[in-house]
């Protein structure tokens, strides 16, 4: 296994140097805001018409939902590696957005403090991912003094200059828009002068101006604890193969002293990044007991190591010969070696070359690189085993946000400005191009066996495949909360309580209810022991038509320039008609009960198909289990409301059609003003009901 170890060192080293200095190159200028926040409220009889939506659609008088997004991060942001300066701005602009509503008792918006925590493992071992830390109060006292990073290899670069020497001369080239480059290397200098924080400290008591370092989820949540303070910690891009290490599965994260079940009560479904939602059987590398090996291609499956050797099939004068396929046996030894990087290795390789390898062909707008064992499905079918007598299962609720790194939150309103309103950018001309990614030579008919030193004298971005990811970039999601009242109190508790549901980007309304609870009704998010027949409702309306551009009362409150440098002048705008829910899907997971079951077995997707009928604005169905107490096993149900196929930002990943692929790129290649529209169901994902199967009679 050394070796495997190494190709995912040099993997990591790659990525050190692209997520530091990804916000810059990609994400736009990093500017300090010194104005005021514009106290612009919706006029009353918008709000009154959203209102009375939703009470028609409701199933009683006090139920609400609100939208928001939970993961949107400033330029300043580079995942929790920040100084006492920006941690500083940042908690700021959260209590100026606070108080623009402050003294409502109806507030237009309701802003949470966070961080993400940004961890990268060597190994899928070692791997844990990505996790944001929400706060439910705003005031310095019920904030901790400082974000929490991960230390590694990530955090060493971090504040080594030298390291980033190439990626900080890039304002030369910029010039004369260089003041946002110019920015981000202040940033990386200023972080870099306070010592890491002592280990052993209790996280309050050490010194606010030291950087906090956890290496682990154990040793997160023991910090986060340490505060004593109102948090969330929701995992997400658990599929998102940008940084994950091929053969990644969620497995260790179940055990106990990995897991907190106070703390993870949400998993981010869907994002900007895609989908995280499906469980499939295949995967990007095979284990053996004598290291790795690339998986055989199926109909649905084709790894990107099998993909390497076939490429270089393609080029041999005699594709039947023992010389051939020594070359192909190598072209995939040498993907292996180096992993997320593996494309370099075959010279003269361009994107459309690698057609649909390592996508979830059949899942709907999947993560790019998909790691089905890190998805959202398997996480709640599989068990942790470690203590026989008390098997562990993840009880999580559905979430959906953006991960947009320009301060736009919620941009998936509209499906438009592709290379504004998703995180795809790139190179502005060619010669940029070649100096970000590489000049990729000729298509020689051997492979190129890499070393670390030998790979890291390639551009560093070109090692993360940046312009075939810009494929599979879309707007992103909303996260929806069940309310009795608008308030902070409202939404957090219906966070805690896991009575939440996700949505693509639209906003689609969606109830989920156990009919025949001990107790009555319980909504999405709920757990109990329960024997019978379970019976449930869906109540699933479909998100209005968009109307263009902006409200006038919109553009008379901020001016049409202003909209344009924030939204390209189209802001959410909606019509009187909503778009129909085609059908409602129910998906069944059994969870695990001992090691050797197979969790696609335990996975039913969809359990249950329920068509809505053409006219009603309001698609209500009931449907029960008669199975379940023959099962006589713990299960869970959520749903999925599907709204009629409307055009989608990036909806056809890399177009791929009889073995041609038409990628969009995040940069002059695809044209500026294509969006690269392909149909799409928009949808949303209720939060599980978890019903547990009680002592055996």
């Amino acid at each position: 296994m050394a070796w495997w170890k190494k190709g995912c060192l040099t993997v990591v080293l790659g990525l050190v140097l692209l997520v530091l200095a990804f916000s810059v190159v990609y994400g736009g200028a990093n500017e300090q805001f010194d104005g005021e926040i514009a106290q612009v409220a919706l006029a009353p009889e918008h709000v009154a018409a959203r209102v009375a939506s939703q009470k028609r659609a409701a199933p009683n008088e006090t139920n609400r939902i609100l939208f928001g997004d939970l993961h949107v991060h400033t330029t300043l942001s580079v995942d929790a590696f920040m100084c006492p300066r920006t941690w500083k701005m940042s908690r700021d602009s959260v209590r100026q957005c606070n108080a623009v509503a402050a003294e409502s008792a109806q507030p237009d918006v309701i802003a949470f403090t966070g961080y993400e925590w940004t961890q990268v493992g060597l190994t899928p071992e070692a791997h844990y991912g990505h996790k944001n830390v929400i706060f439910k109060y705003d005031t310095d006292d019920e904030l901790p003094a400082r974000p929490i990073a991960a230390p590694g290899l990530a955090a060493r670069a971090f504040s080594n200059i030298s390291a980033l020497w190439p990626l900080l001369t890039l304002p030369v080239r910029a010039f004369p828009e260089q003041q946002g480059y110019l920015d981000f290397a202040r940033h990386i200098r200023e972080n870099a002068q306070y010592p890491v924080c002592p280990e052993g400290v209790n996280s309050k008591d050490l010194p606010s101006t030291c950087r906090e370092r956890a290496a682990s989820p154990d040793v997160l949540f023991r910090k986060i604890n340490e505060w004593g303070l109102d948090t969330l910690v929701i995992p997400h891009g658990t599929t998102w193969g940008f940084y994950t290490p091929l053969g990644y599965t969620w497995d260790k994260q179940l055990r106990a002293d990995l897991d907190d079940a106070n703390l993870q009560r949400l998993v981010e479904v869907f994002s900007g990044h895609g989908n995280s939602e499906e469980y499939r059987s295949f995967r990007s590398v095979n284990f053996t007991e004598d290291g790795t090996e690339c998986p055989e291609p199926t109909d649905d499956y084709e790894a990107c190591c099998w993909r390497a050797g076939e490429m270089i099939r393609e080029r041999c004068d005699n594709p039947a010969s023992e010389l051939c396929q020594q070359r192909v046996e190598k072209a995939t030894a040498d993907y292996l070696r180096v992993a997320l990087a593996g494309h370099v290795t075959v010279p003269g390789e361009d994107v459309p070359d690698w057609n649909n390898c390592g996508t979830c062909t059949d899942c709907y707008l999947p993560a790019y690189q998909y790691r089905p064992a890190g998805s959202v499905q398997y996480m709640l079918a599989k068990g942790d085993f470690e203590n026989p007598d008390e098997p562990r299962h993840a009880t999580m609720g559905f979430i959906a946000s953006s991960d947009n790194h320009s301060a736009r939150a919620g941009t998936g309103y509209k499906e438009f400005a592709r290379l504004q309103m998703t995180e795809a950018r790139g190179a502005p001309s060619e010669s940029w191009r070649k100096s970000m990614f590489g000049d990729r030579g000729q298509p020689d008919p051997e492979s190129t066996t890499y070393t670390i030193d030998t790979l890291m004298e390639r551009p560093p971005f070109e090692l993360m495949w940046m312009e075939r990811q810009a494929s599979f970039f879309i707007t992103g999601g909303l996260v929806a909360v069940h309310v009795t009242e608008r308030s902070r109190e409202g939404i957090w508790d219906a966070m805690q309580s896991r009575n939440v549901y996700g949505t693509s980007g639209d906003r689609l309304l969606l109830w989920f209810d156990m009919k025949n609870g001990p107790e009555g009704v319980l909504p999405m998010g709920s757990e109990l022991e329960f024997t019978g027949t379970p019976k449930f409702e869906v109540r699933a309306a479909g998100s209005f038509e968009q109307k263009p551009g902006c409200a006038p009362d919109v553009v008379q409150a901020l001016g049409e320039e202003r909209l344009e440098r924030i939204c390209a002048g189209e802001c959410y705008n909606p019509g009187d008609r909503r778009r129909r829910i085609t059908r409602i899907e129910v998906i069944r997971i059994q969870r695990q009960r001992s090691e050797d079951e197979p969790v696609a077995d335990l996975i039913e997707d969809p359990w249950k198909t329920i068509p809505c009928p053409e006219g009603p604005e309001l698609c209500v169905v009931e449907f029960e289990d008669p199975s379940y107490g023959e099962l006589g096993r713990d299960l869970l149900y959520y749903v999925r409301a599907l709204q009629e196929p409307t055009p989608t930002v990036n909806g056809g990943g890399l177009r791929c059609r009889g073995g041609e692929c038409e990628p969009c790129y995040g940069n002059f290649r695809t044209p500026v003003d294509d969006d690269c529209l392909v149909d799409t169901e928009e949808r949303a994902w209720s939060s599980p009901i978890f019903l547990l199967a009680g002592p055996e009679p």
